[in-house]
């Protein structure tokens, strides 16, 4: 016990050693610099309609995080119109208070282009949503439509089996949107690989779910045999379901489509045999995508139309056999907890 005061003593001069040369506490600039950056920013979607689930998805996500940056979100509706969409487009460019960033889903290649590109030259970024367009925006976010065809085509052959009568429909879009021209040719670049697989019909439904069921009944009448259909939106695929259920071929015609994976929409009806497979979009983390680069943007420093970078979001093809839980999101639950907050 003797060197106990000893003891105590060297520890309390260590101690005190160790206090008087301990870092002071700092503040990081770093976030200073970001809330200066986005603060106050604005940012306006205009997609082609605000009443479908991917708009109403990545608008929930997107009011969230902007609101927590500090900055304003707003939404246009078109509607479905290309003049409306474009009305909309020019009223935001030309209002005293314009946008920092742009979101925008193209009806088509050309459309908009003008406009984005003007856009541009008021010192506003562009972002593309996906739907891709002839026009170098400052990034494009969404799906790479070629390999969903390819994954679409891939699941029907796979659904049809070796089997099957090998005959295939396609239900596209129209001729003027990229996800549908694109599609295509994904599609084709891997039926190519099975020359058994033949292609018996491929009408276009211009994006109509009731088209799409008067052109699949069509199809159904004039090859009673066909063993698979490729619809390209999930939006209208359900009246190609309805035209197949109304045929009675519900276990003979493996109907295949795409969506943004919400719950009702799409892993509902993989579950009860709508739908064969849906290639879908991960949602959530194409929303955030969005985010990434608008906050990137906005800290840049770079001029409107600078670089052009493609952010793809995974894609999967999900049937019964691969479905989970968590493979779709639910839109009221997501639309709630944005109300939530």
């Amino acid at each position: 016990m003797k060197y106990l005061p000893t003891l105590l003593a060297a520890a309390a001069a260590l101690s005190a050693s160790f206090f008087a040369t301990a870092p002071q506490a700092a503040d990081d600039p770093s976030s200073a610099v970001y809330a200066e950056a986005l603060k106050g920013k604005r940012i306006v979607l205009v997609p082609m309609a605000m009443g479908f689930d991917l708009a109403q998805g990545w608008a929930a996500i997107l009011q969230r995080e902007i609101d927590t940056f500090g900055g304003v979100f707003e939404t246009r509706d078109p509607n479905w119109s290309v003049e409306a969409g474009a009305q909309a487009i020019t009223e935001v460019i030309s209002s005293e208070t314009k946008p920092d960033v742009l979101i925008v889903m193209s009806p088509d290649l050309n459309s908009y282009s003008k406009l984005m590109k003007r856009a541009q030259a008021e010192g506003i970024y562009v972002v593309l949503v996906d739907n891709p367009a002839n026009f170098k925006a400052d990034a494009y976010v969404g799906s790479d439509w070629t390999q969903l065809g390819r994954l679409e085509a891939e699941a029907v052959v796979k659904g049809c089996g070796p089997n099957s009568s090998k005959k295939i429909g396609l239900v596209q879009g129209d001729q003027v949107n990229a996800t549908s021209l694109y599609q295509y040719a994904g599609i084709m670049d891997v039926l190519a690989k099975y020359p058994d697989f033949q292609v018996v019909a491929k009408p276009d439904s211009n994006w109509d779910a009731t088209t799409s069921r008067n052109v699949t009944t069509t199809m159904l009448q004039q090859n009673p045999d066909i063993c698979g259909i490729i619809d390209f939106w999930d939006g209208d695929a359900t009246g190609a379901a309805a035209a197949i259920r109304d045929a009675g071929k519900q276990d003979q015609v493996f109907l295949v489509t795409t969506g943004g994976g919400e719950k009702a929409a799409d892993c509902d009806r993989i579950a009860d045999g709508t739908y064969g497979a849906v290639v879908m979009t991960e949602l959530a983390q194409e929303t955030h995508n969005m985010v990434a680069i608008i906050k990137y943007l906005l800290q840049s420093g770079q001029a409107p139309g600078t670089s052009s970078p493609f952010i793809y979001t995974l894609l999967k093809a999900t049937t019964k056999e691969n479905l989970r839980p968590d493979s779709c999101w639910d839109l009221k639950a997501l639309q709630a907890e944005a109300a939530a907050k």
